[in-house]
């Protein structure tokens, strides 16, 4: 072979002694994909003599594991100048061994001369990223399905403690301690309704839409009794929200409908409660709104009670604030999540 140019010569030397010193497994090529150098770090990760792998071709390295044709044609063409191997993944199979998950990259070195021309082919070992990123997988999996028993566990329990409650109250002799063992039902089957909506959404972001539809289509089923006169509507833009919110936002949802049912549309009087909600980037405004009898007007009526405190306490986690006001007919309740807001509730419902 000529002898390089001195700046080429110097090139040449300064490749070697990275390549030989290298922390990276890697390897130099010549034109015939014969290992010019390598560094030790190659040598030991792959179980090879470092004396006799300099001269050696590729092809023949070990027991021949890496004359894979994929490899060969790769580095032939990255040879030639064509292209270059980046980000290129292997198995490396080996006799009696374990195979090995590799990334491998390959680039072309000229120094001048054609005959001069080097491949620098450097080596990742992923096997064991790899096993951890499968082992991620499977507990994850694992996890969806233990998740998947866990709801259906739920759903039972909550069944049987709603019909529990309702055997109860039909026994009750006392009138107070009917209609708290029927509060007790209704919220039962609320939780339920939303344990069974957040289970069929999976994981993830929910679809607030048609989650909300869902829950109100349930919380109807259970409480209207004549649908002709009562119905719930639901009016909702594309907005998705994380399980933890959405939780949130379907409790506030279940506890204003069950409210405007039980006081708004009293005397068999007809009415619509509409649920709505709207989004717009981190501001987001829920609202419940009734066509019943509306506030009460007298004094101390309207005394707080455990779904004003359920209420008042979801909307604070969400960092929202409550507004109330008469709509002249029924009442409005907007539930406003703003970017500067009081968060202090301002809420005035009655008694449930």
């Amino acid at each position: 072979m000529a002898s390089l140019p001195p700046s080429a010569d110097a090139a040449s030397s300064l490749m070697l002694a990275i390549v030989i010193t290298s922390n990276t497994p890697i390897i130099l090529l010549d034109r015939d994909l014969r290992v010019v150098a390598a560094s030790a770090s190659f040598c030991s990760a792959f179980g090879l003599d470092p004396a006799s792998v300099p001269g050696s071709l590729l092809a023949e390295l070990g027991g021949g594991e890496w004359n894979v044709a994929q490899l060969m044609a790769g580095l032939v063409s990255a040879m030639s100048g064509k292209s270059a191997i980046n980000g290129y993944e292997m198995a490396l199979k080996r006799t009696g061994q374990g195979d090995r998950d590799l990334v491998l990259e390959a680039h072309r070195l000229h120094y001048g001369k054609d005959e001069d021309i080097r491949i620098m082919l450097s080596v990742v070992d992923v096997t064991t990223a790899k096993a951890a990123e499968k082992l991620k997988d499977n507990l994850l999996r694992e996890k969806a399905i233990l998740l998947q028993e866990l709801q259906h566990r739920v759903a039972n329990s909550l069944q049987i403690i709603a019909s529990v409650l309702m055997q109860s109250a039909s026994t009750s002799g006392s009138e107070e301690a009917r209609g708290q063992l029927n509060d007790a039902h209704d919220r039962v089957m609320s939780v339920a309704s939303l344990q069974r909506q957040l289970a069929a959404s999976r994981l993830g972001d929910v679809d607030l839409r048609s989650y909300f539809t869902d829950l109100c289509r349930s919380i109807g089923a259970s409480m209207i009794r004549d649908r002709s006169k009562i119905s719930i509507e639901v009016t909702c833009d594309d907005s998705v929200a994380v399980s933890e919110v959405s939780v949130s936002l379907g409790l506030i949802i279940t506890e204003l409908v069950i409210n405007g049912l039980k006081h708004a549309f009293p005397a068999k009087r007809k009415g619509k409660i509409v649920v709505d909600y709207r989004s717009d980037g981190a501001d987001w405004t829920l609202t419940v709104c009734d066509d019943g009898v509306g506030m009460p007007t007298s004094p101390g009526s309207a005394k707080p009670g455990l779904g004003t405190s359920i209420v008042e306490a979801l909307a604070r986690q969400l960092g929202a604030a409550i507004v109330v006001t008469n709509a002249r007919p029924g009442t409005h309740v907007a539930v406003e999540h703003l970017d500067i807001v009081d968060l202090a509730p301002r809420l005035s419902l009655a008694a449930h």
